[in-house]
């Protein structure tokens, strides 16, 4: 049976992990710009550690709920 509130959670989850991949590639011409040679702005650092935390979080809760998706299909039914 269709579960309506298993497919919101789905859509929620996935648009979760893509705004938070999109907030990564924001910072990408941070990331690009830095110098090789010099030190990394404690700012910078706080950032990217903020997003891509963010970012594996949702991640893993869509994956998460992907999984247990797949678990209950494959589950028999009594």
């Amino acid at each position: 049976m269709n579960d309506p509130n298993e497919i919101r959670a789905l859509k929620a989850s996935l648009r979760g992990a893509i705004d938070t991949a999109d907030a990564l590639t924001a910072l990408q011409a941070k990331v690009d710009a830095l110098d090789e040679r010099g030190d990394i702005a404690a700012d910078v650092l706080e950032e990217l550690a903020r997003v891509s935390a963010a970012h594996a979080i949702a991640s893993t809760a869509l994956r998460g709920l992907i999984n247990t998706m797949l678990t209950r299909r494959s589950a028999p039914t009594t």
